[in-house]
């Protein structure tokens, strides 16, 4: 048999095998790809989460989520939650929508959103149209009006920023009135 017919046959048969690999592994590829831009949801959601001592961290219901796994977001409808800390509660998120990003690293509730916050000598309430929060740093803020209620002060703020670690409350352009306990 002459050399240059065992040359193409070896050319033709690397090229269908090199073709067949190519393109099998291109298809599980596309496949892939599919399954990873997946969105997900669930309805009637309870969730409990301890922290790494096994204490309670966090309750939440929500009526209702879709997350996407790519974009890394999530919605939740109806969403009630209750943040532990050291095992007592510390305090509780209400909102009609919540979106996540990036992984829940960052939370925004929107419409009829009341936060509060379990204190010592009572609960301080902030209710406003839209509020985020940072879970893993326990902070929110807002740039919308925000009516506070608190044992010692009822008032209005245009705006919030708070750390729930260390009770430190940011207020912009404040009306109303405040208390002090004699």
């Amino acid at each position: 048999m002459d050399t240059k017919v065992l040359y193409v046959t070896a050319i033709a048969i690397a090229a269908v095998s090199g073709g067949y690999y190519y393109y099998s592994g291109k298809s599980n590829k596309l496949q892939a790809d599919s399954a990873r831009s997946m969105n997900y949801s669930a309805s009637n959601i309870n969730l409990t989460q301890t922290d790494e001592h096994g204490k309670l961290y966090i309750r939440a219901k929500v009526d209702r989520l879709e997350q996407d796994l790519q974009q890394k977001t999530s919605q939740l409808n109806n969403l009630n939650a209750s943040v532990y800390k050291d095992g007592r509660l510390d305090a509780t998120f209400f909102a009609k929508v919540a979106n996540g990003y990036n992984d829940n690293e960052k939370v925004v509730l929107r419409h009829d959103v009341q936060a509060t916050k379990i204190m010592e000598t009572g609960q301080m309430v902030f209710r406003t149209d839209e509020l985020t929060a940072l879970p893993k740093t326990r902070e929110i803020e807002t740039d919308k009006q925000v009516t506070v209620e608190s044992p010692q002060a009822e008032f209005v703020s245009n705006g919030l920023k708070a750390n729930l670690n260390n009770g430190q409350y940011e207020f912009f352009n404040i009306r109303g009135k405040y208390e002090p306990k004699s």
